[in-house]
C-alpha cells in the first residue's frame, strides 16, 4: 500500500479535508485538516476515517492508522 493512495482515497471521501499521510506497508500515520471532523468526539472522527479505510483494513493492506485531527485554524497555528 502506498501512501499517495491512501491521501488520494481520504481526500476524495472526506469533504473538505486536507490530508499529510506518512508510512509505508501497511502502517500509517494520519494528519488530517478537516474542521468538520475536527468538531466531532474522538470516536466518531475515528470511525469517519477507518468506514473510508475498511476494505483495505479488512483485506490487511492496512494493519495500523494512527490519527491526528486539526481545524484549518488549528493546523495554520502550528509550528
Amino acid at each position: 500500500m502506498q501512501a499517495v493512495a491512501v491521501k488520494q482515497l481520504l481526500e476524495e471521501k472526506l469533504p473538505n479535508a486536507y490530508v499529510e499521510v506518512e508510512g509505508e506497508g501497511c502502517n500509517f500515520q494520519l494528519n488530517i485538516v478537516c474542521d468538520d471532523l475536527a468538531a466531532l468526539g474522538p470516536l466518531k472522527r475515528q470511525q469517519a476515517v477507518n468506514a473510508v479505510l475498511s476494505d483495505w483494513i479488512a483485506n490487511g493492506s492496512i494493519h495500523a492508522v494512527t490519527m491526528k485531527f486539526y481545524t484549518r485554524t488549528a493546523w495554520a497555528e502550528r509550528s
